[in-house]
């Protein structure tokens, strides 16, 4: 099942301003969401079950790299790639 990637965008960038209580505006696409101190390990976690239930995706530990996490763009990129299978 595609997910149509701006829905996901909005959906992922809310979730990030109501569980780190951050500025909306402070939060682009591209912003490195764990450099930038949005999140940190615990919210990692959280995210990840976000995602799994919110997209009905599954991850595996080989999925956990930075580079699937790293901005609301690459988060986007990852869950259209679990999607389609």
């Amino acid at each position: 099942m595609a997910i149509d990637v701006a829905t996901a965008k909005g959906k992922i960038r809310d979730y990030i301003v109501q569980t780190s209580h951050a500025d909306a505006n402070k939060i682009k696409d591209e912003s490195l969401i764990f450099k930038e101190g949005f999140f940190d390990s615990m919210g990692f976690i959280m995210l990840i079950t976000f995602l799994e239930e919110e997209f009905g995706i599954k991850t595996v530990d080989s999925d956990l790299i930075e580079e699937n996490f790293e901005s609301i763009n690459a988060i986007s990129e990852f869950i259209q790639r679990k999607s389609q299978g």
